[in-house]
């Protein structure tokens, strides 16, 4: 009997799977190298220090491949889908060698307008072998500014449709000057636009260095190669698990009233569906949240608890379901405003863990803080060396403590599951007129169980100007705290005030006199298991 090998003995097939190994290898080092330049050349601090970004790769189908290992599911999950809302306006057969596209539609982008996403296609020797795409948080594009308070999208700022933003090398400069006309950080946003089209140029130039040393002239057998086995192992862990459905609800703040999020999962021989059916309609502020941004942490929750070795990829990806009700608040439809929608889409995960504790009581977490406790700030100061005052915006990112975990005690001060870094307090300082006379872990605020919940923060916060500063406020889990499973306590509600006695809402435009300090303690986590 013969064999298909090679002078070394090893079956064809057997090189074949090394070979491709070590190129899936080298692919994360091209989208990580993607993503480091965006974080390096990005002017918005929530970017360049705190990494609330997404990079990917993607082949000439749309699919995505590989991802950075940075950034937030929210970015990345929800990029996943707007490659192919590109590829539906641009056409593969139309993009030219020096195209870069871009838009901030919430619905086809990553769920808000704050978030430009670029797509740029990748030319190997005169044929297009992939497409690079990037997301950034940009710190404000007009409107009523990053928050809660608009009543419908139009309000939110500044909606970019599906444009070409370099056509073969040439940027669009009637674009560029609306983008910069409609900001007011015009210099900031410029240079974040740019940004991400350099980061995508990186990409590419580091994908076309890859092909060159394994000698490819495409992409695509490494790509059917990752996506079908990364598909592969997700089913093969979804077999595994109990066969059924389970249920969660979990009542957080709102805008005005509380809403009562529902969720039902069921698992299947063929895959995992997340169902937000009975979730509430749509609300009339800006806490709405698009589809995709839903799918994007519902998915990563499911990851976390079911695949979390698995690389996220379309293939990945494509074993979980998700749906909402058409209108609800977890399916906002257009013109609804969206710019907070992070405040409700980042607690899925924890409706997700809610599902699985029945099944899988010694994978999930008690609920967290989970929403970012984003200090997004506003006004007008004059730093050393400028004649004339200007304009400040800044999002300070911070939060609370997550849940308590099966054997471990949760994290304190943890963006989960955003994944974001906190803002350092020098650089918040450098930014804008800000002083933080106190920033401190909240002892005792994590909920008591067999494990603890991490705790929250104390920050008290003033200004060095003579002027007053706005707070366009975004904070849930106030009077919805943290709840703790499997008889653990609560975690500690938020609060929001100032040095001066004032109760503030935790969602709404505050002015902050300049004789006061804002206070703010955020949540703990809730405890697992009973005390």
């Amino acid at each position: 009997m013969t064999t298909n090998a090679s002078h070394t003995g090893a079956p064809a097939d057997a090189q074949q799977e090394i070979r491709f190994q070590i190129m899936w290898n080298r692919l994360i080092s091209v989208v990580g190298e993607q993503a480091r330049i965006l974080i390096r050349t990005a002017f918005s601090p929530i970017v360049r220090e705190c990494e609330d970004i997404s990079a990917g790769v993607f082949d000439t189908q749309g699919r995505m491949v590989a991802q950075a290992v940075t950034g937030t599911p929210g970015h990345v999950n929800s990029m996943a889908e707007s490659v192919s809302h590109f590829l539906r306006h641009f056409p593969v057969e139309t993009m030219k060698e020096g195209d870069a596209y871009i838009t901030n539609d919430p619905w086809m982008g990553t769920g808000h307008l704050n978030d430009f996403v670029i797509t740029t296609p990748t030319f190997y020797r005169g044929k297009l072998v992939a497409l690079f795409s990037c997301t950034g948080h940009l710190m404000d594009i007009g409107g009523l500014g990053n928050g809660p308070d608009a009543t419908d999208v139009f309000m939110e700022g500044l909606s970019i449709p599906m444009l070409k933003l370099v056509d073969q090398g040439t940027v669009n400069e009637t674009l560029m000057a609306m983008i910069r006309a409609n900001t007011r950080l015009p210099v900031d946003t410029e240079g974040d636009t740019y940004s991400l089209v350099a980061c995508n140029e990186a990409g590419s130039v580091a994908l076309r260095d890859m092909m060159d040393e394994f000698g490819i002239d495409t992409i695509e057998p490494l790509a059917n190669y990752i996506i079908d086995r990364s598909r592969q192992a997700v089913l093969e862990k979804i077999a595994s698990l109990p066969k059924g459905c389970w249920s969660y609800a979990m009542t957080v703040d709102g805008y005005d009233a509380p809403l009562e999020l529902k969720a039902t999962l069921t698992v299947a021989n063929d895959g995992v569906t997340v169902s937000y059916d009975g979730s509430p309609p749509a609300v009339t502020r800006g806490i709405n949240v698009p589809l995709a941004y839903t799918k994007a942490y519902t998915v990563f929750g499911l990851a976390c608890a079911i695949s979390p070795d698995v690389p996220n990829n379309a293939g990945s990806l494509a074993p979980y379901h998700v749906d909402a009700p058409s209108g609800s608040v977890l399916n906002a439809l257009r013109p609804a405003p969206v710019s907070s929608r992070h405040i409700i889409g980042q607690m899925l995960p924890d409706m997700v863990f809610g599902c699985l504790r029945t099944p899988l009581p010694d994978r999930v977490p008690a609920e967290g803080t989970s929403c970012l406790w984003n200090i997004a700030v506003r006004g007008v100061w004059s730093p050393d060396g400028y004649a004339k005052p200007r304009a400040f915006a800044l999002a300070i990112t911070t939060n609370g403590g997550t849940g308590a975990r099966p054997g471990l005690d949760g994290l304190s001060a943890t963006a989960f599951p955003s994944g974001v870094h906190g803002t350092p307090v020098e650089i918040a300082e450098n930014q804008c007129p800000l002083i933080f006379w106190k920033k401190e872990l909240r002892e005792g605020s994590g909920g008591a169980g067999q494990t603890r919940g991490g705790d929250g923060q104390i920050m008290e916060i003033g200004t060095t100007n003579d002027a007053s500063f706005e707070l366009l406020a975004a904070f849930d889990r106030v009077k919805h705290p943290p709840r703790g499973a499997l008889g653990g306590s609560d975690g500690a509600a938020g609060i929001v005030q100032t040095s001066k006695g004032r109760s503030l809402a935790s969602k709404g435009l505050h002015v902050i006199a300049s004789d006061e300090r804002l206070h703010l303690l955020t949540p703990g986590g809730g405890g697992l298991g009973a005390p």
